[in-house]
């Protein structure tokens, strides 16, 4: 049996002997194309010895999940954020299974999960690493939890979400492949490409097995952009990072650590920068907040939490499946709206605090 794990390093390693230019290029996006399909045979190995992911219940409006190497506090964090009651320990390995905990803000309801600890080569299964990274997968945001004495946790945990097929703060590829009977590899790019070619474009496909069809690209699109849209299993996700304890650290190193990672430095056990993390969390998982109103009764206290963006159409799925069909028009106040109680169709977006009245048949 091959031993896809070996040729992946083997792959890699000539990655990195190979100076990047316009004259490797092609060579380097052909490997990387040969990695991605070694992975996903590799992955696929492993789905049939189990361990994919531990049995949490989804709940709330949202869910954030809390990923890091062991004993960085986020356990401590979990207890901070919400009302779990997670274990705590100066050892590692404290957390060995997922913990949730529902954080309120803003009336919203955010599960918040503990994850065990990962180690380096979770990516590949080492320690609980599939199991963690299952439920990074189906979470709606990752935040790192990293020691602020060592900021370099946060690329190293990056790198095992990205082999993992976990995009963060990235958006799919503009990307559309029709595969044809005949007639070759056809390119069509609305952008300007400096990071590929054509004549790449088309030697990366043909790994894939696909000979012929139309690309249409409308990005300047990488190798690594061009695979995922090929393989077609990637979870893109948003992130935010935490550096915890920075309590023992001075303010200009804590600042500075900050500054490296785009993070928010704080302390769990001293209860610090807590309720920015808090605010950070809303805001990264773009809620808002839709007041509910009938006619001729007063405007309900308890908002419908949904994503930004949402319309009418969103609002009404929500309630019931048979407003859709039943709808007749809504009346806006807020916002959205130019004057009070203006009439809009389900394709009206809202805007955070509106107030909406359904008008069914």
């Amino acid at each position: 049996m091959p031993d896809y794990n070996d040729k992946i390093k083997e792959l890699e390693g000539e990655i990195q002997k190979t100076q990047y230019n316009k004259a490797t290029q092609h060579h380097i996006g052909l490997i990387k194309a040969k990695i991605s399909i070694l992975r996903k045979k590799a992955e696929s190995r492993a789905k049939k010895t189990g361990g994919e992911g531990f049995a949490v219940r989804k709940s709330g409006d949202a869910t954030a999940c809390l990923i890091g190497f062991p004993s960085v506090g986020k356990s401590t964090l979990l207890n901070r954020l919400t009302n779990a009651e997670s274990k705590t320990a100066s050892y590692a390995f404290t957390t060995l299974t997922c913990i949730p905990g529902t954080m309120n803000y803003n009336s919203a309801k955010i599960q918040i999960l503990d994850l065990p600890g990962i180690i380096k080569g979770a990516s590949g299964g080492l320690g609980k690493g599939r199991e963690v990274i299952a439920v990074v997968r189906s979470s709606d945001l990752a935040i790192i939890v990293a020691d602020v004495f060592d900021t370099k946790q946060v690329d190293a945990i990056r790198k095992e979400l990205y082999d993992s097929n976990i995009r963060l703060d990235e958006t799919p590829p503009q990307v559309t492949i029709k595969q044809t009977d005949r007639g070759g590899i056809q390119v069509a790019s609305l952008r300007k490409l400096t990071k590929i070619d054509a004549e790449t474009v088309t030697a990366i496909l043909k790994e894939y097995r696909i000979n012929n069809g139309y690309v249409t690209i409308k990005e300047d699109i990488s190798a690594e952009r061009l695979i995922d849209a090929l393989e077609g299993n990637r979870v893109f996700l948003p992130s935010l990072i935490v550096l915890n304890k920075s309590d023992l650290v001075s303010k200009e190193e804590a600042e500075n650590a900050a500054r490296l990672t785009n993070g928010i430095p704080l302390s769990a056990e001293n209860k610090s920068n807590i309720e920015m993390l808090k605010e950070t969390i809303y805001r990264k998982l773009r809620l808002m907040r839709i007041y509910l109103k009938e006619y001729g009764k007063k405007t309900d206290n308890e908002p419908l939490i949904v994503r930004q963006n949402s319309t009418i159409m969103d609002i009404c799925r929500k309630l019931h499946k048979d407003f859709i069909n039943k709808f007749k028009y809504a009346k806006v106040w807020g916002k959205s709206s130019k004057y009070p109680g203006e009439r809009f169709r389900m394709e009206h977006v809202l805007q955070d605090q509106d107030i909406v009245e359904v008008k069914l048949r």
